[in-house]
């Protein structure tokens, strides 16, 4: 980070006051709290652990230091509150793809337009009209197990199965598809990334790397025991 972008001390200690409030309010509904799931606890939470992540971060920037605790964040995200017994839920899905072949993109996408009248080619016979013919012609499912041959390379992908307190009327949240939905009534939460990949090769080398050590003895390691 260049000087000119560093946060100025007056703003990291801004941060550290933010955190000190935050501890002060979390201790307070924790003291005051009503059962074992009370929302004022739940709250007070994040906002410390926003207020902290923020002075950290600032902390670093400025400073290049770091604080010695982490508080974590739950791995399902927000806590469910929604119906015990959801009459109806929606499915909500974002699939990321990277373009690393886009003349096989287009090509394919060619190829749709040639035997489908519907299908026009649109924006210069660029990718981005090659990815409104492709999506309107295969399902999106298709396309996912498929995405090599569209010249395409698998990103993060997430799927949330959200609660309702009944079924949508017919054209009612398509104005905003997905600016409805409140994290608390995700009753179910499937996430797909390398980053878990590289997190289980992590660990696999780390237990490898304790068992050769378990293993090795003077004799093994061609030393002679004294």
């Amino acid at each position: 980070m260049s000087d000119a972008a560093l946060p100025t001390v007056a703003e990291v200690r801004a941060a550290a006051e933010a955190v000190k409030a935050a501890l002060d309010r979390h201790l307070a509904a924790v003291e005051s709290r009503v059962g074992d799931e009370d929302p004022a606890v739940y709250a007070a939470f994040n906002e410390l652990a926003a207020a902290a992540e923020e002075y950290d971060e600032l902390l670093y920037d400025r400073y290049d230091e770091v604080t010695p605790f982490e508080i974590p964040t739950p791995e399902t995200g927000a806590r469910y509150t929604g119906p015990a017994e959801p009459a109806a839920f929606s499915v909500l899905i974002r699939r990321d793809y990277a373009v690393v072949e886009p003349a096989r993109l287009i090509a394919q996408a060619e190829r749709v337009a040639a035997h489908d009248r519907d299908a026009e080619l649109i924006d210069d016979g660029g990718t981005g009209g090659a990815l409104g013919v492709l999506f309107g012609e295969y399902e999106a499912d298709e396309i996912a197990s498929r995405y090599k041959e569209f010249g395409l390379e698998e990103g993060d992908s997430t799927l949330w199965i959200a609660a309702l307190e009944e079924a949508s009327e017919p054209g009612e949240w398509l104005g905003s598809p997905f600016g409805q939905t409140d994290p608390q009534d995700v009753l179910h939460r499937f996430d797909v990334s390398s980053v878990f990949d590289e997190d289980a090769e992590y660990f696999e080398d780390d237990e490898h790397d304790e068992h050769d050590e378990a293993d090795e003895s003077p004799a093994s390691s061609g030393l002679t025991p004294a």
